[in-house]
């Protein structure tokens, strides 16, 4: 009787999450465009449809985000390496007051793009579920991964991404 009960209560947790994630990541299962985004800078703005052309790495971050932290370094580290290739890093930030974004940016030299998203709209574009994401898109707008987090170890099976969009 326990085991029926184990059972079905796994069945009822795992299958709508196992829909929700399905459902969430959909248009990434298959070449999908990547949807279009129009951002303040400080000194601009950025969007999608100037970037084509170029293999974009858009990654979405918070001030409160620790993971963050870790990932600006390797950004700036990827920029630098592939930027004559045709790379561009675009980080969004996501806190609604630009002091608190300002304040994270003062500990981090950046040589990439940092664009501000306050309202959220374009994070709700991208389905962003997780403190970072990060999404590749390739010279045509198409995106091609999406990935959750930031871990040392993640970073080269996404340098290798980034690698051949570049040749493509």
């Amino acid at each position: 009787m326990s085991y029926i009960i184990y059972r079905k209560a796994r069945t009822t947790v795992l299958l709508p999450l196992l829909l929700l994630i399905v459902v969430s990541f959909s248009p990434l299962l298959i070449a999908a465009e990547a949807p279009a985004f129009q951002l303040p800078t400080n000194a601009e703005s950025v969007s999608l449809e100037k970037l084509r052309g170029k293999v974009v790495y858009l990654d979405f971050w918070a001030s409160w985000c620790s993971p963050c932290r870790k990932s600006f370094p390797w950004m700036n580290e990827i920029q630098s390496k592939y930027r004559n290739k045709g790379l561009v890093v675009v980080a969004v930030n996501l806190d609604k007051s630009k002091d608190k974004a300002d304040e994270f940016l003062n500990d981090f030299e950046t040589n990439f793009t940092v664009a501000f998203d306050p309202e959220g709209k374009t994070a709700e574009d991208y389905k962003v579920m997780g403190m970072p994401s990060s999404y590749l898109i390739d010279r045509n707008g198409q995106l091609h991964m999406s990935h959750i987090g930031f871990r040392k170890s993640d970073t080269d099976k996404l340098e290798t991404n980034i690698r051949e969009l570049l040749k493509q």
